[in-house]
């Protein structure tokens, strides 16, 4: 490829040419500057999802408008309390109290404390004092223990309870201590 003297000596890509890129690499050669050749750069796939993930999808509740507070994977939150959290999704471990509407807890995460709340998912593990007013749904693969109040209670095959576990409603019976 030869190129033709331009102006100020500057040497000029034949006609047609079309003119680098800025930004783009050039490669000085005895006929004058053209632009260089640039490795392709494959895109980076995404990170390979576990295979819990693939074969379930992610605990949904009722999604709105409200406040929402994710732990996600490999995250430790220790020693805080949650309140006013309209939703809090645990994929990581969470060490708290929490007094809110909701709870979910992925296949890997786990809540160790006391949490008093509306509805609960559990896929993970919890430990400690849960108290369900509404609706306990225990997955498959979910295990809570401890003391353990609900008002409605459903568990997958699979899905374990352990521990001081009963409904609301004997909480408040007479015979029983609250």
């Amino acid at each position: 490829m030869r190129y033709a003297d331009g102006l100020f000596g500057r040497k000029d890509p034949p006609r047609g040419t079309p003119p680098p890129v800025p930004g783009t690499p050039v490669a000085r050669t005895a006929t004058g500057t053209v632009p260089a050749a640039v490795p392709a750069m494959a895109p980076r796939p995404p990170p390979p999802l576990p295979a819990a993930a693939m074969s379930e999808p992610a605990p949904r509740i009722e999604e709105g408008s409200g406040s929402r507070l994710i732990v996600g994977p490999n995250i430790k939150l220790r020693g805080v309390e949650i309140d006013d959290c309209d939703t809090l999704v645990v994929e990581g471990r969470v060490e708290a109290t929490m007094v809110s509407r909701a709870i979910q807890i992925a296949e890997q995460g786990s809540f160790k404390g006391t949490a008093d709340i509306e509805v609960a998912e559990i896929r993970g593990s919890f430990e400690g004092e849960l108290t369900v007013r509404s609706r306990l749904v225990v997955h498959a693969t979910g295990r809570i223990s401890g003391k353990i109040r609900y008002g409605k209670l459903l568990v997958q095959e699979g899905g374990e309870l352990s521990g001081d576990v009963g409904t609301l409603a004997e909480r408040t019976s007479p015979d029983r201590p609250g």
